[in-house]
């Protein structure tokens, strides 16, 4: 929906691709438009987004330096994380490359 004039627009998948997966339901993104149709939509580098699924982190798990795990996020999304990272946490990923940046 356009936030000024509040009119619906039908943004096709091929436009939408891949770039939609980091966008929670009711979220702004900028929409490129070309002779007023939806060319590409544009997101931001790095979204935060709650992991809604994960394996819990066994203490000690980290002294050996580190590891990963995958998470399911909010949009569906899996991404690899930290060990310590747990259900419910909001982590900040990048999204041109997919990978966790931080705890937010």
């Amino acid at each position: 929906m356009d936030s000024s004039s509040y009119d619906q627009l039908e943004i096709p998948r091929a436009v939408a691709g891949e770039a939609m997966k980091w966008v929670p339901p009711n979220s702004e993104v900028d929409l490129l438009l070309v002779d007023e149709r939806p060319a590409d939509v544009q997101v931001p580098s790095a979204v935060e987004l709650e992991v809604s699924e994960t394996q819990p982190g066994v203490k000690g798990d980290t002294a050996s330096g580190g590891g990963t795990k995958p998470a399911t996020l909010e949009t569906g999304v899996v991404v690899q994380v930290p060990l310590f990272v747990n259900e419910g946490d909001r982590v900040r990923v990048d999204t041109r490359s997919g990978e966790y940046v931080s705890r937010a």
